[in-house]
Order: C-alpha cells, then sequence, then structure tokens
C-alpha cells in the first residue's frame, strides 16, 4: 500500500515508525511529498492510493471524484495552524490590501476564509498569493508576501525572523483534522496494511507519551527541527488514541461527520466545492486496534 504525506507533526509517527523498524515496508510505502497538494496530486494521479490529509482537503478530493474514506485520525489542531504576519500588521483589520501566502488547493483556503469573516472582510479585500508549503520561507524571505497562512516547521523558522502569530486554529475549534484516507476501492484489498499502518501510528503516539524526551530526538530529523525544539510544536496539537479514534470515526454518530458537515459548508460559500458534501462512506473505525490503548 502506498501512502502519500508531506512534513507535519501529526504524521511523524508513521515515519517514525518505518525509522525504528516498527513498520513492515513490505507492506506499506510512505511516500514523501513536499506539500498538502502533491499529495492529492499524487492521490489523482493514482500513484499512491492513501494519504494524510486535512479534512477539508478530503472534502474536495470527493468532490472532484476521489471516493476516500478517513481510516484515522491523526491529530486535531488546536493552535497548530496560524496566520503569521510582518510586525507592522498588528491586528486583523491592518489585513486590508495586504498580500497573504496561501496553499489554495489545500488547508490554507479553509483558514483564510476563517480569518476574513473575523477580519470583516470580504475576499477582494485582500491580495492572494497561491504558495505551497516548501514555497513559504523563501516568500517571506523575499517580501513577497505581507502575511502567511502556515504551520510547522516553517512556524518556529519564521517566528524566529521578523513573524508574529496573529490568528490561529484555537479561534475555530474542531474545524481542522488531520487524516489518514484511503481509496474507497483498495479498503478491502489493503485491509491487512491499513490496519498494520494504523497500529504503528499507536505505538509512535505511546512512545512519545511514555518517553517524551528520547522520541523527541528521534522524530526531529524528520520534522527538521533540533531535538529540543520538537515537543513546543506538539503544544497546538490534540493527538487522540484509540479510543477518541472510535468516537471520531463513528458512522452512527461521529463527531467527525458532525465536523465535516460544517466544513462542508464553509467550503461551499467560498466556492471550493460543486455542492455540499456528501458525508456517505467518509469515515470507518474498522481498521482501529482492539481494546483500550493511549
Amino acid at each position: 500500500m502506498t501512502v502519500a504525506s508531506h512534513v507535519w507533526p501529526g504524521y511523524a509517527f508513521m515515519f517514525l515508525a518505518r525509522d525504528e523498524g516498527w513498520l513492515d515496508t513490505s507492506r506499506v510505502q510512505l511516500v514523501e511529498t513536499r506539500s498538502a497538494t502533491a499529495s492529492l496530486e499524487a492521490l489523482a494521479r493514482h500513484e499512491v492510493v492513501a494519504a494524510a490529509l486535512t479534512l477539508d482537503e478530503v472534502l474536495r478530493a470527493r468532490d472532484q471524484g476521489l471516493p476516500l474514506t478517513i481510516v484515522l485520525v491523526f491529530d486535531v489542531s488546536v493552535g497548530a495552524d496560524v496566520v503569521l504576519a510582518r510586525p507592522a500588521i498588528s491586528s486583523l483589520t491592518d489585513l486590508r490590501g495586504v498580500r497573504i501566502g496561501v496553499e489554495e488547493g489545500a488547508l490554507g483556503g479553509v483558514i483564510l476564509a476563517h480569518l476574513l469573516r473575523h477580519a470583516g472582510l470580504e475576499a477582494d479585500e485582500v491580495v492572494r498569493v497561491p504558495l505551497r508549503v516548501d514555497q513559504h520561507l523563501e516568500a517571506w524571505q523575499r517580501g513577497t508576501i505581507d502575511a502567511l497562512i502556515t504551520y510547522e516547521p516553517v512556524t518556529s523558522a519564521l517566528l524566529a525572523q521578523d513573524a508574529h502569530i496573529l490568528f490561529d486554529s484555537r479561534r475555530i475549534p474542531d474545524t481542522i483534522f488531520d487524516v489518514l484516507a484511503v481509496h474507497r476501492d483498495w479498503l478491502e484489498v489493503h485491509r491487512k496494511a491499513i490496519a498494520h499502518l494504523v497500529a504503528v501510528h499507536f505505538r509512535g503516539l505511546h512512545a512519545l507519551q511514555r518517553n517524551p524526551g528520547d522520541t523527541a530526538f528521534r522524530l526531529a530529523r524528520h520534522l527538521g527541527l533540533p531535538g529540543q525544539a520538537v515537543m513546543s510544536v506538539y503544544r497546538g496539537l490534540s493527538l487522540p488514541g484509540i479510543d477518541a479514534n472510535r468516537s471520531y470515526l463513528d458512522p452512527r454518530d461521529s463527531r467527525l461527520l458532525n465536523a465535516a458537515g460544517r466544513v462542508s459548508d464553509v467550503l461551499l460559500q467560498a466556492g471550493q466545492l460543486r455542492g455540499p458534501a456528501s458525508l456517505t462512506e467518509l469515515v470507518t473505525p474498522r481498521f482501529l486496534p482492539s481494546g483500550v490503548r493511549p
């Protein structure tokens, strides 16, 4: 089973499992991409059968004909996704007329919609600068943007320069979910591989909870951060264990389905969906390990 993923703290436990030898690479191949946009493109070209994405990205892909089903919630953003600004921009109202870097086809579009609503601005009152996440640092350093919708490890790098946080995902709770989505046609074919990948993700999460110091240094290389900086990037994330995942993925009364309905409304208003998102077969808990674990 091929799985696309870009660098993000919530996805890192899969790569920790690979590096520690817990992941059976004859069953699961992790394909590292530069951005969520690249992961979505790999799915569309059928180069991979699964990807680590945000909930809104899954809804957009399904709207474009990719029948994806969510089998795991990696994390919920509670401050990890941010809008950074130059020192001269001190409030949301200062955003009128400024250049905002955003990954349009990915999560950035959803955050921008919420940002504009909180700022009381219309879409045509800011200048959108389309940027993949791998272009964020260079665009900031070249001075081609005034504000930027981004996340770790870019956030830490720019906060060490002249950026400050103007807005973050704490203002939009239960909106940004990072998930593992699998093409529905391959769920049964790869059922053992999916269950294996989900299980080793939880093994990595448990390692961080049990021995955070050592595990942080093991995660550092993949995240491109110093070992001592790793734990700080997880402060803006809620990392659900197996029981919490079961609650999120229960198709009868799913917290994730409720969130998907709200995100669908935002995407529809922003013109990013052709119609209200179908929630049929969006989630399944069938690949979660049995029993109670961290």
